[in-house]
């Protein structure tokens, strides 16, 4: 089982910045897809970007220009650089790994709070 710790998180005025971060354990994170994933009370989970093995990647529309995703396979870690932060990117961001199917089921961190507020 792949162990996943997000970090990063926290308070932001609206218009500032952040950078989550995503350490993976084992070995499989380089050939896996990572994908990040936010949760805003009583909504549903959503995707917020994706990373695959190749390193192309893909958005929610509501935070194209805003948010960057990209990955170091030497150190097993996903990041999402989060800019121009609004109060409606509020939410609990989850990590997600998702392996080529003959390795097994994805895997979830434990998620990591972000507020934006003034």
């Amino acid at each position: 089982q792949v162990q996943l710790v997000e970090s990063g998180g926290g308070l932001v005025q609206p218009g500032g910045s952040l950078r989550l971060s995503c350490a993976a354990s084992g070995s499989i994170f380089r050939i896996a897809a990572m994908s990040w994933y936010r949760q805003a009370p009583g909504k549903q989970r959503d995707m917020v970007a994706t990373i695959t093995s190749g390193s192309s990647t893909d958005y929610a529309d509501s935070v194209k220009g805003r948010f960057t995703i990209s990955r170091d396979n030497a150190k097993n870690t996903v990041y999402l650089q989060m800019n121009s932060l609004k109060p409606e990117d509020t939410a609990v961001y989850y990590c997600n790994l998702r392996p080529p199917s003959a390795y097994g089921r994805d895997s979830w961190g434990q998620g990591t709070q972000v507020t934006v507020s003034s």
